[in-house]
């Protein structure tokens, strides 16, 4: 019986057809200018190197692990898989600030919550009466 040996578990990334390490530069770059972040402090957000980050700012595609991606995803406050998906796409995926939502749609879930919150104590209320009424008919 032939050995089937397992392929090993693809984890780096590096220059690779199809993948576009200037796209993740570019919304690298982006993110870090509209959160207003910089090098350093991304780098002990993410627990990346500066020098890591400098190389993925400026497009260069050397040996970047999976895990190195998701980590600076993470800390940006991205999909842990945004970077990689940039990365094998050569798009930024939807630009989720611009999606992000208004203060009234959040006033307007509050409110909603509040809503089914208030109903929920009701109901409790009247199944904590329906004990204690039940509970004084029980004979000692």
């Amino acid at each position: 019986m032939a050995d089937r040996k397992t392929p090993p578990v693809y984890r780096t990334r590096g220059p690779v057809d199809g993948e576009d390490w200037a796209a993740v530069a570019a919304a690298l770059n982006d993110r870090m200018a509209r959160r207003r972040i910089g090098q350093q402090d991304l780098a002990r957000a993410s627990g990346v190197s500066v020098s890591t980050l400098r190389e993925l700012q400026h497009g260069a595609g050397r040996r970047v692990q999976n895990k190195t991606l998701t980590a600076i995803a993470r800390a940006l406050e991205w999909p842990d898989d945004h970077l990689i998906h940039v990365l094998v796409s050569g798009a930024p995926a939807e630009d989720d600030e611009a999606n992000e939502p208004t203060g009234r749609e959040i006033l307007a879930v509050l409110a909603r919550l509040e809503e089914r919150i208030t109903e929920v104590m009701t109901r409790l209320a009247a199944v904590e009466q329906a004990i204690i009424r039940s509970g004084s008919r029980t004979p000692s």
